[in-house]
């Protein structure tokens, strides 16, 4: 089924051509000399060793898609020299394709490059890890003995996985018949099980916590059930999807239309049941029935993907920037912190109410951005994110839902199409636009999500 007839499929190519004019364009804007601006060899880095104290004006922790995009973004307004980003991690990745990875579609080093390619030119580069905040103080100490005093803070640490949560894991990914899309360790595990597959339950689990990409788990599920009818297996398999969450999906718009992907495919859904346990060895998943305290259930698995519980960064616990739940306490509208003014967040790690992907940091960081701008002239922030973000729900090979939406759960598309139908041109835009937009736009600093064009599709009346 695709949702896109001729006409808007043009409509929508053309328009994709007029983003990337646009971002080509503001990148010849910014630029002093194009071979100093893409070059990926003239950074300016430090690592590790013991250092006296250091002062920069903005402090970026975490170097992941919202830490180096909003160090780009500090760089041009204040220069790289004022600007530091503390990132532990030699290498960088773009995440969201490893849904087409576990699949077979795409390959793991497709997805990554190294951080000092990523890295703003000239800014500095703290090799080191986040060790404590001390917000108080307006300083932050590292693991390699780096303690960086700051006027500005901007926190984007993501959050962490905990398969440690589930009992049997992480060394039950040592048996085979089990993967995870969700780190880079276990990714190859589940198109290695997909591909080994015989007869049996094939298991996609979503765990009681808030996860990054809520719509992974069931992504790597449709492309499974797709490979395995391409193969002349689907007959000898049951597809389970056992869920945490009351609901297939949280924006009814969506989840009507993939209830009925569910059913066409002879899909089994179990909603309100969390995995719990994992006996590799017997190839057995447990989960217990959330709406029935005490109560579980044993499954038998040929394959089993796992969802892993997630969590906020360790190093907020006790430094007073966390909420109750240990997430970086903001402001949904502004992104400052609550407490402390010259504190801001982006990204995974915050408490914001709206899903953890990719297309939220761009949104997010256009706002933080104008922000930042703000205080730092004393004037109150006047530009607010409307919790805007982004889930291409992959149903197959070649189709793509694209679920697009606000803090209300209401649908914010960007294309003048029921994005709800699958599309052939929003696979497209998943597999190889976003991708490019990722690298060459969101890190850069030059992307800040689809407002801007959502108008122009809409005639200025969306």
């Amino acid at each position: 089924m695709v949702g896109v007839n001729v006409n808007c499929n043009r409509y929508i190519s053309v328009t994709t051509q007029i983003m990337a004019a646009a971002l080509t364009s503001q990148a010849a804007l910014l630029r002093r000399g194009s071979r100093v601006f893409f070059s990926v060899n003239c950074h300016v880095h430090s690592s590790g060793g013991v250092t006296s104290k250091e002062h920069y004006k903005i402090v970026v922790l975490g170097g992941g898609s919202g830490g180096i995009t909003m160090g780009a973004r500090m760089k041009r307004k204040i220069g790289a020299e004022n600007v530091a980003i503390v990132e532990p991690s030699e290498m960088h990745y773009y995440q969201p394709i490893w849904t087409l990875v576990g699949a077979g579609a795409k390959i793991i080093t497709s997805s990554g490059r190294p951080t000092a390619s990523v890295i703003p030119p000239g800014v500095k580069w703290v090799k080191s890890r986040v060790m404590n905040i001390d917000p108080k103080n307006n300083t932050v100490f590292t693991d390699s003995g780096h303690k960086i005093s700051y006027d500005y803070l901007i926190v984007a640490l993501g959050l962490q996985l905990h398969y440690e949560k589930i009992k049997g894991l992480p060394e039950g990914f040592e048996h085979p018949k089990i993967g995870s899309n969700y780190s880079l360790q276990t990714v190859e595990k589940t198109w290695t099980a997909l591909q080994n597959f015989k007869e049996g339950n094939a298991i996609f689990s979503f765990p009681n916590t808030p996860v990054k990409c809520a719509g992974a788990p069931q992504k790597i599920m449709y492309l499974s059930d797709a490979f395995l009818r391409k193969t002349g297996k689907r007959s000898k398999a049951n597809i389970i999807y056992n869920t945490s969450l009351p609901v297939l999906f949280g924006v009814k718009k969506y989840a009507d239309a993939l209830w009925e992907i569910v059913k066409s495919r002879h899909i089994d859904v179990n909603l309100r049941h969390n995995l719990i346990e994992v006996r590799a060895d017997r190839r057995e998943a447990v989960f217990e029935d959330l709406d029935r305290p005490g109560e579980s259930k044993v499954f038998e698995y040929e394959m089993l993907h796992v969802t892993p519980p997630m969590g906020p960064p360790a190093v907020l616990k006790g430094s007073s920037l966390e909420d109750h739940a240990g997430w970086l306490d903001v402001n949904k509208h502004t992104l400052q912190h609550n407490k402390y003014a010259n504190v801001f967040g982006i990204g995974d790690c915050t408490n914001l109410p709206t899903s953890k992907t990719a297309a939220a940091v761009a949104a997010q960081s256009s706002v933080l951005q104008r922000t930042i701008t703000k205080v730092m002239k004393k004037d109150k922030p006047d530009k607010e994110y409307d919790g805007y973000t982004s889930c291409p729900l992959v149903t197959s090979y070649n189709t793509v839902i694209l679920a697009e939406f606000d803090y209300n759960g209401q649908p914010l598309e960007t294309f003048p199409v029921d994005q709800s139908k699958e599309s052939r041109i929003m696979y497209h835009m998943k597999a190889d636009i976003m991708p490019h937009l990722y690298w060459h736009g969101l890190l850069k600093g030059l992307w800040g999500g689809p407002g801007p064009y959502r108008k122009l599709m809409h005639l200025g009346m969306k």
